[in-house]
């Protein structure tokens, strides 16, 4: 086995596959990156039998094989190497010599037979989407998705697929997020699974914001996501998402419309005084007014005026004032409507003027 690239064609696709190789495992093959060469193709595979990354390299020439070295040596090295040099990579008595100019690099080697392979099984639904479209819909959502929790189904992105409509749904049991595909999508069927949150983090790591179309199919024990460049696997979450749809509330009837800029800056400022463990913030609601107030064991206090479109009645009502700065930190929008009950219940918040997001929170009690 041997070839040889330039070393700016194999830096980029080496370090993407990189990033599903975890530094501490408990399996050496999983330490390392599957370099296969194939019909004028170099192929680099790392997994953490979580998620896979495949990226393929087109080759002048090269002689055929597979062997798995180090991942994160094999990176180190071509990282260290002079710009605009080539490098060739040789196989020979069980381990691989990395040349480039007057450098020379030796690395162990396992078999290729011994590294796993992700399962992907039939796909039951595919489709296309525009790379910036995809991007966005996890970048609205994710945020939302619970960490740790013992409720594993919660640990995922929900991502679901219903009548052409694409949507997805986190929630980590005080907040959830609701994002959907500005465009109908075309799709012989329909879908809901669960993502695991390190397959979302590693999808807006690789998903570029260019029109560029992606082609996802969803199996029923994994997700691939492929473009020229790459292929992307991962499995998916063995669980039942909540109904996410039966606690979204329709009914309030305190409605506030407020500039995404001065609520982010509102919330900036508040944040300065707040308690490091407890974040709490109070929304003081009253006509044409929102007074945000925030206070620490220390006795001080922030206290933030802005001006909003609210004719209702007098609201008191506290949050979480990291879930706040995590909405406004997620969109875009110019403006955004939060729609009230009472003190007690959650609030709505969502473009004004309507876009198919829309995000719950959950209130405090300060």
């Amino acid at each position: 086995m041997k070839f040889t690239i330039a070393r700016e064609n194999l830096l980029p696709a080496l370090n993407m596959v990189c990033g599903a190789v975890e530094r501490r495992n408990n399996l050496p093959i999983l330490a390392n990156v599957l370099v296969s060469v194939e019909e004028g193709k170099l192929s680099l595979t790392g997994t953490d039998l979580e998620v896979e990354l495949r990226a393929e390299v087109a080759l002048e020439k090269g002689e055929p094989g597979d062997i798995t070295v180090p991942a994160r040596k094999f990176l180190d090295i071509v990282k260290a190497l002079p710009d605009k040099q080539t490098v060739t990579f040789q196989l020979g008595d069980g381990r691989v010599t990395v040349r480039s100019g007057s450098n020379r690099f030796t690395l162990t080697t396992l078999p290729a037979s011994e590294f796993p392979s992700l399962e992907e099984g039939p796909g039951a639904v595919s489709f296309d989407l525009p790379q910036v479209e995809l991007r966005s819909l996890f970048e609205r959502s994710q945020f939302a998705i619970a960490q740790g929790d013992v409720r594993y189904y919660m640990n995922g992105l929900f991502v679901e697929l219903k009548s052409g409509r694409l949507r997805a749904v986190a929630t980590d049991g005080h907040r959830l997020a609701l994002a959907e595909a500005r465009s109908p999508v075309e799709a012989q069927g329909d879908f809901g699974v669960i993502v695991p949150r390190k397959g979302i983090m590693e999808l807006l790591r690789l998903l570029e914001p260019s029109d560029q179309t992606v082609k996802v199919t969803v199996g029923t024990n994994h997700i691939r996501v492929q473009t020229d460049s790459y292929h992307f696997v991962s499995k998916l979450v063995d669980g039942k998402f909540p109904e996410y749809e039966k606690v979204i509330p329709r009914s309030g009837d305190k409605i506030m419309v407020i500039a995404r800029e001065s609520l982010k800056e509102a919330l900036g400022r508040a944040a300065i005084l707040c308690n490091e463990k407890f974040r709490g913030v109070r929304l003081n609601l009253k006509t044409g007014q929102l007074v945000l107030v925030a206070n620490n064991p220390e006795q001080e206090e922030a206290e933030i005026e802005v001006d909003v479109d609210y004719t209702s009645s007098d609201l008191e009502v506290g949050f979480n004032v990291n879930y706040l700065m995590d909405i406004v930190n997620a969109v875009k929008w110019e403006k955004l409507r939060f729609m009230f009950s009472d003190a007690a219940s959650p609030a709505l918040a969502e473009e004004h003027g309507g876009s198919g997001t829309l995000y719950l929170v959950m209130p405090m009690r300060l």
